[in-house]
């Protein structure tokens, strides 16, 4: 696989990582910044997902209202996702017509217009998807539970910000975000597709060649302090039901426990899909599902890991069952987790877990979008390799490497327990 992949640095700094697939005529073409919510400071939370909306209002060359039909019109579909550690663009459309989103990204890069009227407007619309979000109960849980955990480090707010900040944050602070963070050597470009290496390192080279890079001014992360015992928050809401999550410290995708904890996971609440565009796989044979669901402790249960820069959670997600109490979940919880502790999981039941958790990363890997998704997202915490090597590195995972990290990191000193709490009208 190494060979079908190739990767080149632009003399302007931008990364480029290429992957040929010639199973349908199309290329799906990403472009990933090292920003997001982790490079936000406090007065400017959000600021990386509301310069993601702007960047969505024209420059001189595409304005607002041609960018969408000019992509729809030649068969295509586009995208954006702002993160923890990164916010992407992406067009999939047929070989042909790559020419046009290269010409829209490169011009982006550097065009934006950012009027003052559009970032007005824009404001509405982020303060009503965050209203949105505080309806559902798990969001209002999550991001109290993510203040809890990180104290000092910037994953403590959520992409999409604080209201505070969505209230004042201004024109110039999305300009000077937008011009400090979006330039080629803090950028990579991913293709795979239908098309011929060096004919495409060319016409990266044209579109995007020419763009002046300009110095990264340095952006010390605080790195979070170890967690001394287990904390505890209550949310409470309308509504009728409980919700239950608990989370534990776990490090970073590049780590060489991740692998392990992906699969302690598999075990313990089915597979992860890491790959946003991925299906889900039933998690009915899960530990956790068995433990809770089946004993009518709880509705629902699963469980979540995330591919990120720094050291961030392992999630597990309950609700509750109206005739049970959220001491029985956490009883039920911790009673599978010290099993494992204390043994190491069987040969079947590992088999069973490695083999869910290879099938749904295969699912979430198989079409040309993808595909470079995935080169993007691993050059975003490692690099290209750590996709293409990530099936062997799975494989390599042993019972023993399972019981190690649960002994390490579900411990409940290093965890925050949230629940969620109906409490009617009042």
């Amino acid at each position: 696989m190494l060979s079908e992949i190739s990767k080149q640095t632009l003399d302007n700094g931008l990364q480029v990582v290429l992957k040929e697939i010639h199973s349908s005529p199309l290329i799906s073409h990403w472009i990933w910044y090292r920003v997001g919510s982790r490079d936000e400071q406090t007065g400017m939370t959000g600021i990386s997902h509301w310069v993601e909306h702007m960047q969505f209002k024209g420059t001189p060359k595409f304005p607002s209202q041609v960018l969408d039909k000019a992509i729809s019109r030649v068969g295509g579909v586009w995208n954006a996702f702002t993160h923890l550690d990164w916010t992407t663009y992406f067009e999939t459309l047929p070989a042909g017509e790559i020419d046009l989103a290269l010409s829209l990204e490169a011009d982006r890069m550097s065009g934006s217009l950012f009027e003052v009227d559009e970032t007005t407007t824009e404001r509405t619309v982020i303060i009503s998807e965050r209203q949105g979000n505080e309806n559902h109960p798990i969001f209002r849980l999550t991001e109290e539970v993510q203040a809890a955990s990180f104290r000092v480090h910037p994953y403590h707010h959520m992409v999409i910000g604080d209201m505070a900040d969505l209230q004042t944050i201004q024109r110039d602070d999305l300009y000077d975000h937008y011009r400090r963070f979006y330039i080629p050597s803090n950028a990579v470009v991913t293709l795979a597709g239908d098309f011929d290496l060096e004919e495409m390192i060319v016409k990266v080279q044209n579109f995007y060649g020419g763009i002046n890079n300009r110095e990264l001014s340095p952006r010390p992360v605080r790195l979070e302090p170890d967690q001394t015992g287990e904390k505890r928050i209550i949310v409470e809401g309308p509504g009728e039901t409980t919700f239950l999550q608990v989370v534990y410290h776990i490090p970073p995708a590049n780590h060489p426990d991740f692998l392990p904890l992906m699969v302690l996971d598999s075990l313990l609440a089915g597979p992860s899909n890491l790959n946003m565009f991925g299906t889900g796989i039933s998690n009915k044979t899960s530990l956790l599902y068995l433990a809770l669901v089946d004993k009518e402790l709880a509705v629902s249960v699963n469980g979540g890991m995330q591919v990120t820069q720094d050291p961030f959670l392992y999630t597990i997600n309950a609700i509750v069952h109206p005739q049970s109490q959220v001491e029985e979940v956490i009883q039920a919880v911790d009673e599978v987790i010290f099993k494992i502790q204390e043994n190491k999981p069987t040969s079947d039941s590992l088999d069973r877990a490695m083999k869910q958790a290879r099938a749904l990363f295969a699912y979430g890997s198989e079409s040309i979008t993808n595909q470079a998704f995935w080169l993007g997202i691993s050059e975003m915490v490692a690099s290209y390799e750590w996709f293409v090597n990530f099936l062997e590195m799975l494989s390599s995972v042993t019972p023993g490497d399972v019981q190690r990290v649960a002994q390490t990191y579900l411990r409940s000193r290093n965890r925050v327990v949230g629940t969620y709490l109906p409490v009617g009208d009042r």
